[in-house]
């Protein structure tokens, strides 16, 4: 297979993984820059992925003072190999606060809605909740020891790849 190749059947491994999972680990700065992580429920285009979040949970106001976040898709434990290498997929994002009455907005919540069904319908309708749009700065990929690639670009599956070659190195 040609580097072309390669390249298309991990970016099509990255795609495969996040369509398997359905939250997220997200991890925001709050207004002192200290992280924060939690989880949240999400949906995903080409380009974005889309979270709905309510004023009351602490990464909602976070997103909202500091849009600078980073997100982890995991395998679950249960299904891995080798707990110590499971496959992920991280990302550096900036969140982006879609108005209610705005395309993005029906978009976001189009695809949450077809991936997490009525409640969605239910929550979006509410006040204190607001839908998230996370554009991708970049990342990285591991689906195994020896495995990483990092990925450029402000896509999902990345514009390009690039295997990190540097490994681990026995202690002398």
């Amino acid at each position: 297979m040609n580097n072309a190749g390669l390249e298309t059947s991990i970016q099509n491994e990255i795609m495969a993984l996040v369509d398997d999972r359905k939250s997220l680990m997200l991890s925001s700065l709050d207004e002192e820059g200290l992280p924060y992580a939690s989880y949240a429920p999400f949906a995903f285009d080409e380009r974005h992925l889309y979270v709905l979040i309510s004023d009351i949970a602490v990464h909602g106001r976070n997103l909202r003072a500091n849009p600078q976040a980073s997100v982890l898709i995991i395998e679950d434990e249960s299904s891995a190999a080798e707990l110590f290498a499971r496959v992920r997929v991280f990302y550096r994002v900036r969140a982006s606060l879609l108005a209610p009455d705005s395309a993005d907005w029906q978009t976001g919540i189009r695809v949450l809605q077809a991936r997490h069904g009525q409640r969605i319908e239910s929550l979006s309708q509410l006040s204190d909740f607001r839908l998230f749009r996370l554009q991708p700065e970049g990342g990285r990929y591991v689906k195994g020891f020896g495995k990483a690639y990092q990925i450029e670009g402000g896509s999902l599956a990345g514009e390009s790849l690039q295997h990190l070659r540097e490994g681990h190195k026995k202690r002398n």
